[in-house]
């Protein structure tokens, strides 16, 4: 039976790429550098390699011209590609290093940054506080107790309360007996406690004392869970602690 498959080439940057389909609802440019980077990240598009030109890749994506350049543009600026002027671009030698997740404090000014902070925590920690009450251990549960207990002394003496409350909740990341769950917490530090960046009992309408005592308060609720190993309560109390700061957020900035 005769062979009607073609013979490979010598290098697969030879093969032709169908056009792929842009969605609309970003730029075409984004969705554009999503492709052309994917393409060098996963080897399609060599180190060194010279990128297809203007015209090829118009050609194959359906767009202008402008389009191409614009997305070449932060490709360069993403240290992706690198472009000599009449000669053409090329993938970069070395690619920049990945970088991880993150949220810096500069990115967490406003009301509703610190309300999409919480709606992260409030799938994080839910979840987090369901395994710390499954497998937590006595040296863990008495970390949590005593950021309960320092975050108490601090309400009394008028200290600052935020190391205390990260504390508690670091702690019960920790007792996850799951890294990635401590290490995501530690690096958000106490960027996670809005009061960091708001006035929350002034939002909340309440005396600062009072407003704190009741946060230790849900704390308390959230440890006595963990203590006695209900996993369905502490996914609840932790659920009802978050919601409570994202709602009075919400409310805040409806009004504002």
């Amino acid at each position: 039976m005769p062979n009607n498959d073609k013979q490979a080439g010598p290098s697969r940057m030879t093969t032709p790429i169908a056009p792929r389909m842009m969605r609309r609802s970003r730029s075409l440019a984004v969705d554009l550098v999503d492709v052309l980077s994917s393409r060098i990240k996963d080897g399609t598009y060599a180190l060194g390699m010279r990128m297809p030109t203007e015209a090829d890749i118009m050609a194959a994506h359906g767009v202008s011209r402008t389009v191409v350049r614009e997305a070449v543009s932060r490709l360069q600026q993403a240290r992706l590609v690198v472009t000599q002027h009449g000669i053409g671009s090329f993938v970069s030698e070395a690619l920049p290093e990945e970088q991880g997740f993150r949220i810096d404090p500069v990115d967490v000014e406003t009301v509703v940054d610190i309300v999409n902070v919480l709606e992260l925590r409030v799938s994080l920690e839910t979840e987090s506080a369901g395994l710390a009450a499954e497998r937590r251990n006595l040296r863990q549960l008495s970390e949590m107790q005593s950021a309960i207990s320092e975050f108490e002394s601090c309400v009394a003496t008028g200290a600052d309360t935020l190391e205390a409350d990260f504390r508690f909740h670091l702690g019960i990341a920790e007792a996850t007996q799951n890294p990635h769950f401590f290490e995501l917490m530690r690096h958000l530090g106490t960027t996670v406690i809005p009061r960091a960046r708001v006035n929350s009992a002034q939002l909340a309408k309440e005396d600062k004392s009072f407003y704190l005592d009741r946060v230790n308060r849900e704390h308390r609720v959230i440890y006595d869970a963990i203590d006695r190993q209900d996993a369905d309560a502490a996914r609840a109390a932790m659920r009802v602690h978050l919601t409570n700061s994202r709602e009075r957020l919400r409310r805040f900035a409806a009004e504002s």
